[in-house]
């Protein structure tokens, strides 16, 4: 027979060893976010320059008494301009910043594919050429697959795959190994 006040103190026991589980995730929690924010931001202070050829960024958290309710704020500084804000930036330094921070994950913590999409349609074409020499680099450890109309991103590739219409309502799928070209010229 199972009494109030049995039930009472297994119910306590209960709600304090969650309670304790729940100090022992979140610290670990707490850890493991600041040891790969850190690994992240480092990099990403080397990346970015290697981007936009010079300046200065980092990541920054937003205050809160607790780093798991923080948010991220990156600040950057294109090489001529003021250290501000990334909402502060133009569309195709916002775009190089976004994509320096995505490299910058992908060589702390890389996975095994990664797909981009017309992120190189804001550069200019010496930006294009700079994300195009870091993709192919990172691309050692990571596969990439890139959405792009960008004739210069396609030359880069190893293989090409498009749509074509060659007859109203027919789509017909083309592909193009380039990686051949390298074996063909040597």
């Amino acid at each position: 027979e199972i009494t109030h006040s049995d039930w009472s103190s297994d119910v306590c026991s209960s709600d304090l060893a969650l309670k304790r589980a729940i100090q022992r995730i979140n610290r670990a929690s707490r850890e493991r976010f600041m040891e790969a924010f850190t690994a992240v931001n480092d990099m990403f202070v080397k990346v970015f320059p290697r981007l936009f050829r010079g300046g200065e960024a980092r990541l920054e958290l937003t205050e809160s008494d607790d780093v798991l309710e923080a948010g991220v704020e990156i600040v950057a500084q294109p090489p001529g301009k003021k250290l501000q804000s990334v909402g502060l930036l133009s569309g195709g330094e916002k775009a190089l910043t976004a994509t320096a921070l995505v490299f910058s994950i992908f060589l702390v913590k890389p996975s095994p594919f990664c797909i981009l999409d017309e992120v190189d349609a804001p550069l200019d074409e010496a930006n294009v050429g700079r994300f195009n020499d870091m993709l192919r680099e990172i691309s050692e450890i990571s596969q990439f697959i890139v959405i792009t109309h960008n004739k210069n991103t396609m030359t880069q590739s190893d293989k090409l795959y498009g749509i074509t219409m060659e007859e109203r309502g027919m789509s017909k799928v083309v592909s193009v190994d380039l990686s051949q070209r390298q074996v063909q010229a040597a």
